[in-house]
């Protein structure tokens, strides 16, 4: 289950997807299902176009994309033996000025 953070004045509230189809139930007077059915459809959507290496823009929220790591080198933390990352595609977020707005205020 995915986890978000909300900060709240020192106070730190994880708020998980069920939370998240709570606040929407509330502030839109849909059932728990339908917001339920809304968030994954939302989450389906965002996935099909990165996992097509197209970019997603929410005007004000922010831009999820995909970007390539290369392959490297690294350590088994536990060993120290040498191993070989592969390269592979990453999601990323980056958060819109509306959001870095609320963020900070």
């Amino acid at each position: 289950m995915n986890t978000w953070c909300i900060h709240n004045k020192n106070k730190i509230r994880k708020m998980n997807k069920a939370d998240l189809i709570n606040e929407i139930s509330n502030s839109t007077g849909l059932t728990k299902a339908k917001s339920s059915e809304t968030i994954d459809a939302m989450i389906s959507a965002i996935e099909g176009a990165l996992s097509k290496g197209d970019k997603v823009t929410l005007v004000g929220f922010g831009i999820f994309e995909t970007s390539s790591r290369q392959a490297r080198k690294g350590r088994n933390p536990k060993t120290g033996v040498e191993i070989s990352i592969p390269a592979k595609r990453v999601a990323r977020f980056r958060a819109g000025a509306n959001l870095s707005k609320q963020v900070n205020s």
